[in-house]
C-alpha cells in the first residue's frame, strides 16, 4: 500500500485503475486513457496532482536564498503571484529536481516540487535554508487539482463567488492569486490552458465532485503523460535527472547566467558545459510503424561517423496518430536517425518540440 492523496477514495469510487507512482497510489485511467487525452485537448479534464509537494519559503531573506538555490533567477519575479520554472541543481550541474516557484510577497515564496523527489528535495532545501534564516514548510495540508483544456478555466469559474470570477478569468499565464482558501494559478503540464488549484485537503473531494458536475472529465497519469510529451515537457527521472544537466536536457532557457555575479549551486559546472560539444534533447517522429519507448537506442550517422543516443520518453501520440519521443543525442546529429526497437532499426526524424500545443499540431504529420 502506498501513500494516498485526499482524493484516493474519489478515484476508487469512479472506477480508476490504481497504480504505484513514486510511492503514491494514483489513478492511471478511469476506463480509457485515449478518451481522457482527447477530453483535455478538446474540452476539459482534471487531474489529481496532490502528490506533488507544495513548499512555502518564508522570511526576510527568502529571495536571496532562492537566488542561490535555483538555476533560474527569482529576481525576474516582480509582480505578486508571478511564477517561474527552474531547475534545482547539484554542484555537478545535475538536476536534483525541476519545479515552479511563485512570488507571493518579499517574505513568502511558494515552490511546487515533484512527488518522487519530495523527500530529498525538502532535506536539500532545509539544509541550505538554515544560513539564510528562512523557514521551510511542507504544505501537506493542501491538495492540488489541475483543470486543463480549452474550456477548463470557464468551467472552474462556476465554483467561485460571482464577485471573484472576473479576477480569476483575467489571470495571465504563469500567474496565480489567492481566492479565499484557494490559490489558483494559470499553469499546467499539458500544453493546454487551464488552472492548477491548491486548496485545503479536506475540501478536495467535494471540489473534485463539483468540477465533475461542471463537465470536467477525470483524467489519470496515462493521459497526463501523453499530453505532456506532446507538449514537449520534460518528466523528471526520464528526460532529466541527477546525471544530466539542464543544457543537455532541453532546458537551457531555464538557466539565468546573467547577471554574471549571481552565484547559484551548479553554476561553475554549467559554465564548463557551455563550451563542450555534449548532447542535446530533441524531439523524434517515428517514420515507420512501431512505438517509441524510453531507453531505446538512437543511432545517428553511419560508418565511422556513427554515434549513439537514447530515447528518454516515448509514446504513441493520440493527437498526431503516430509515435513521438524525446531523445538525448549528440549535438552534431543529422536530421535523420534510426531507433532500435526490439532489435530492428526504424527510421525517425529529429524535430523541435513541442509536437502539439493548444490542440494544434506544430510539426508536419
Amino acid at each position: 500500500m502506498g501513500l494516498k492523496t485526499p482524493l484516493y477514495d474519489s478515484h476508487v469510487l469512479q472506477g480508476a485503475k490504481i497504480v504505484d507512482f513514486g510511492g503514491w497510489d494514483m489513478p492511471l485511467h478511469y476506463g480509457s486513457q485515449i478518451e481522457e487525452h482527447h477530453a483535455v485537448r478538446r474540452d476539459a479534464g482534471m487531474f489529481d496532482v496532490s502528490h506533488m509537494g507544495v513548499v512555502d519559503v518564508t522570511g526576510a531573506r527568502s529571495r536571496e536564498f532562492l537566488k542561490s538555490l535555483l538555476a533560474n533567477d527569482v529576481d525576474r519575479l516582480k509582480v505578486p503571484g508571478k511564477a517561474l520554472y527552474s531547475c534545482m541543481l547539484l554542484p555537478s550541474g545535475g538536476v536534483l529536481d525541476d519545479l515552479i516557484v511563485y512570488f507571493l510577497t518579499e517574505s513568502w515564496f511558494r515552490l511546487v516540487i515533484n512527488a518522487g523527489t519530495r523527500g530529498k528535495d525538502l532535506a536539500w532545501i532545509r539544509e541550505r535554508a538554515a544560513r539564510f534564516a528562512v523557514a521551510v514548510r511542507d504544505r501537506s495540508d493542501l491538495a492540488m487539482i489541475a483543470a486543463q483544456g480549452p474550456q477548463a478555466r470557464v468551467k472552474v469559474l462556476a465554483l467561485l463567488p460571482e464577485s471573484r470570477r472576473a479576477a480569476a478569468l483575467d489571470l495571465k499565464p504563469f500567474v496565480g492569486a489567492e481566492f479565499g482558501a484557494w490559490f489558483i494559478a494559470r499553469t499546467g503540464y499539458t500544453g493546454e490552458d487551464g488552472f492548477e488549484i491548491m486548496l485545503p485537503a479536506a475540501d478536495a473531494p467535494a471540489t473534485w465532485a463539483a468540477l465533475g458536475r461542471q463537465g470536467i472529465a477525470p483524467a489519470g497519469l496515462g493521459a497526463r503523460d501523453t499530453l505532456r510529451l506532446e507538449a514537449g515537457m520534460c518528466l523528471y527521472g526520464n528526460d532529466l535527472d541527477e546525471a544530466h544537466h539542464p543544457l543537455e536536457s532541453g532546458l537551457e532557457w531555464t538557466v539565468a547566467f546573467d547577471p554574471i555575479d549571481r552565484e547559484f549551486i551548479g553554476r561553475a559546472a554549467l559554465e564548463q558545459a557551455r563550451s563542450a560539444a555534449g548532447n542535446q534533447l530533441v524531439g523524434l517522429l517515428l517514420e515507420d510503424r512501431g512505438v517509441l519507448r524510453s531507453h531505446q537506442k538512437v543511432i545517428t550517422g553511419a560508418g565511422s561517423d556513427a554515434a549513439f543516443g537514447e530515447v528518454t520518453s516515448g509514446t504513441f501520440s493520440p493527437t498526431l496518430n503516430r509515435s513521438i519521443a524525446l531523445a538525448r543525442v549528440p549535438r552534431a546529429a543529422a536530421a535523420r536517425v534510426q531507433v532500435d526497437i526490439r532489435g530492428k532499426l526504424h527510421a525517425a526524424s529529429i524535430v523541435k518540440p513541442p509536437f502539439v500545443r493548444h490542440g494544434k499540431a506544430l510539426i508536419p504529420t
